[in-house]
Order: C-alpha cells, then structure tokens, then sequence
C-alpha cells in the first residue's frame, strides 16, 4: 500500500491505538506525559507522533479543525492498522453549572455536520464503543476526577451558533458542543475500529463564557490543569485498552 497522503504513513508506521488532539501543537503536549516519543510524519494540520505509556504503545494524530480533516485521519489511520481512536480535544458547555475546566466524556455526538452525510443517513448514530467509552470513564474515576458523561454535538459553522441553536441543543439535554466527534465516532463505526472522546470545556454558551484566543493565554488555571488531566485519563484509558 502506498504512503497516505495526507497524514504521510504507511502500515507498520503506526500503533494500534491513537490519541486525536484537534490541535498540532497539542500533540507534543502529550507525547511529552509520554516515554519515547518520536515523531513519525507533519503535514498540513497532520502531526504525528509514536509514544509509549506505562508498557502501552500508542500513536498521537492531530486532526485540525472539523469533521472534514477528522474524516480524511479516520480513513488514513485505518488504512495503516490502527484500530482504537479516542478524541482528546476542548469543547463549549451547553448547560448551566458545567464550568470551564470541567472534563465531558461523550456518550454520542449529534450530526450538526455536513461531513457524515456523504457517508449515511443522519439518521445512523454516531456513538463510541461501549469499551473505550468505559475505558475513559473508568481511568477519571480512578483518579478521583469527577467528569459530566453525556451527548453532545457536533457543529461546523463555529460563528453560526446562535442563540436559538444554543437554546435547542440546551433544552434537549445536549452537554456541550465541539466540532469532531460525530465524523471520529461515525467513520470509525462504519470501518470497525472503536472510539471515544473526552474534551475540557473552554466555555460555557449558556453561560456567556467564551473560547479565548489562545489556550494559554486565555483558559483561566483550572481550565489549563484540565488540559493536563483530560490527557492523563486518555493516557491511562490506553493503558486499559491495551
């Protein structure tokens, strides 16, 4: 099999679980909570990285912004034999009293996308695997951290959240909102890998809080230590898995 494309590898390249920042800049950030770490391939918003954690191998991808560069790892990781993908990213709440720093484990991800469409009906749920979703949940509550565990949505149009969306996803019970994991959750689905997702909240809709300009900069401290601590149940949820 030729080289991906976009992602620039090849089977045997990778490991058979990755960890999906949205973030390039936050794959490093993991690999650095790992042990030999090497980086593998960069390209576009593609940044990947081989690591080990206590005895487990996994890969770390970043998948940019949106279901549409989140697809196109989906299909390259799968071509390339990984087979266990979970989101590690940030997320705005969508009810009141869920804080920024506070972590969400997603139970599904509604298709305010346009990605997944090309693939199935809306209808099809776009849903983690009982298994890792267990996997994510078990390690927080190993470490003593409490997570809010729920639905939440997937949106393309970040400027386009308006108040009567935030109003509808907010009345139906919707934890919060991010822009990948519908197309991570429903790709991997239909390919038979399995999936999961955690996510800081960075903001709250609700609320009038809002995503900042940077992470560092911005994110009050709690929110930053998240960061930290959302990568570090991902990282004890792979050990698990492995």
């Amino acid at each position: 099999m030729a080289k991906q494309p976009h992602l620039l590898v090849e089977p045997g390249d990778l490991h058979e679980i990755a960890l999906l920042p949205g973030d390039p800049g936050r794959v490093d950030r993991i690999a650095g909570r790992c042990g030999g770490s090497e980086l593998v391939a960069e390209n576009r918003e593609y940044r990947v990285v081989n690591a080990s954690y206590e005895g487990a191998d996994l890969t770390v991808c970043s998948t940019g912004i949106g279901c549409p560069s989140a697809a196109i790892a989906i299909e390259e990781l799968e071509r390339v034999g990984v087979e266990t993908v979970i989101r590690v990213g940030t997320t705005g709440a969508l009810q009141a009293g869920i804080e920024i720093g506070d972590m969400i484990v997603a139970t599904g991800a509604a298709k305010e996308e346009g990605t997944t469409r090309r693939f199935e009906s809306v209808s099809y749920p776009a849903v983690p695997d009982y298994r890792t979703l267990s996997a994510l949940v078990d390690a927080a509550e190993e470490r003593g951290e409490e997570v809010h565990v729920g639905p939440i949505a997937s949106d393309d149009a970040f400027y386009v959240e308006t108040d009567e969306y935030v109003a509808d996803w907010e009345r139906a019970g919707i934890l919060s909102v991010e822009m990948e994991a519908a197309a991570v959750f429903s790709l991997a689905r239909r390919k038979g890998m399995a999936a999961g997702a955690i996510c800081t909240v960075d903001g709250n809709l609700v609320e009038g809080t809002q995503k900042g300009e940077t992470e560092d900069e911005e994110l009050p401290e709690r929110a930053k230590d998240n960061v930290e601590r959302a990568i570090d149940i991902s990282l004890d949820a792979v050990a698990a898995l492995s």
